[in-house]
């Protein structure tokens, strides 16, 4: 045995890794040199039972021990060791790795039982989505909405079993009233299942020789449903409200999915909301900026009075405390309103405003003059 490479080199780890290092080094070279991702490589399957023997070993303590005092010749039958790894078939091999396989390509190698889900056990219905559009304001208090969606309703002729009226399903002949078509056959690396749906039967177990007229073997039939849907104030664009049992119908007798409505809230002409903050902007004349006074702010509210400060700035920020959104989780929270004034310098003048202008200009140029000639002194 003098040509085989030494088990700790192999898995890369060194004599005293524990259990979980033996077993993380083992799945790194499992996944790499398996032969499902290397077909027809038989260096990387020679590589792939070059580790798994190693791991056989190294994570069975007995063998382990033995290993460890004898090297290979404990195998061989060399040193008194004890059964001789020669001697054992694949199934011993792969027979402890059913968690390593299984995590790595979901098989049953070693006759290791998959775990798969029961397909006439009962199964909750998909979710189905729609869309309803509301304005802003409805998007901030609330408002209610009627929508009609085609809906899925058990089938009255045949009640939901799809056969027509005088027979019922009888059991998948293909499956045996399984649902599943399993697959066992040795190969390289032991004993190999395979589970598939039945192709003939879906995985229902059960086939309908003759179909319901109504539903042509659906078990159900389409119609339109009329809902009312609650929308929540503080509710954002893109977000959704979800209609419990109002999706498609769950099979096996599984409960029904659910209606996720999402809201689409349509662009308003002078605010834009940031989460639950409001901002809009307001146009101030000259004079009010210069001389202060009241200048009226729209808010979902109502126009609201605000009193502008004597020499206010251009781009100025104002805000309205607890005049933005309320929020979805408690309405008496809500965000505020931030406005910024923006000064409308005019453009177009009459005569005596130009004249009372030039006035205004003379006595602002007559002043800075007075301060530049003090300054001089």
């Amino acid at each position: 045995m003098a040509d085989k490479r030494d088990y700790y080199e192999v898995l890369g780890v060194d004599k005293n890794a524990d259990e979980a290092a033996l077993k993380k080094a083992y799945r790194v070279l499992a996944k790499k040199y398996h032969p499902d991702t290397n077909p027809g490589d038989k260096e990387a399957e020679a590589k792939f039972k070059e580790a798994s023997e190693a791991y056989a070993v190294l994570s069975d303590p007995e063998k382990r021990r033995q290993y460890d005092q004898f090297g290979h010749a404990a195998f061989d039958g060399g040193a008194g060791g004890g059964g001789g790894f020669t001697n054992m078939n694949m199934d011993d091999i792969f027979g402890s790795f059913g968690d390593i396989f299984g995590d790595l390509f979901g098989g049953g190698f070693g006759g290791g039982r998959s775990r798969r889900a029961d397909p006439n056990a009962p199964q909750r219905g998909a979710n189905l989505r729609t869309q309803v559009k509301i304005t802003f304001e409805e998007a901030c208090f609330g408002t209610e909405k009627e929508i009609e969606i085609p809906s899925k309703v058990e089938c009255k002729t045949c009640g939901g079993s799809g056969a027509k009226a005088g027979t019922s399903p009888v059991k998948c002949e293909r499956c045996g009233g399984r649902g599943q078509i399993v697959q066992t056959q040795q190969s390289l690396f032991g004993m190999v299942q395979n589970v598939t749906t039945c192709p003939a039967c879906g995985g229902k177990g059960t086939i309908i020789k003759e179909k319901c007229p109504a539903c042509h073997g659906q078990g159900y039939t389409s119609k339109k449903e009329k809902l009312q849907v609650s929308i929540p104030a503080g509710i954002d664009h893109g977000q959704s409200v979800r209609l419990r049992g109002k999706g498609e119908p769950g099979k096996n007798g599984g409960a029904r999915g659910d209606l996720l409505v999402e809201v689409y809230v349509e662009r308003h002409k002078d605010f834009q909301r940031m989460d639950y903050d409001i901002y809009s902007t307001v146009r101030i004349s000259y004079p009010r900026a210069v001389l202060g006074g009241d200048v009226v702010i729209p808010t979902i509210d109502g126009d609201v009075a605000y009193n502008v400060k004597a020499g206010t700035q251009t781009g100025t920020r104002v805000r309205l405390r607890g005049k933005g959104v309320p929020s979805l989780r408690n309405r008496k929270m809500r965000g505020n309103h931030y406005v910024d004034l923006v000064v409308d310098v005019p453009t177009k003048l009459t005569k005596e405003q130009k004249k009372l202008l030039e006035q205004l200009d003379k006595s602002f140029e007559d002043e800075e003059n007075k301060k530049n000639k003090k300054h001089k002194k």
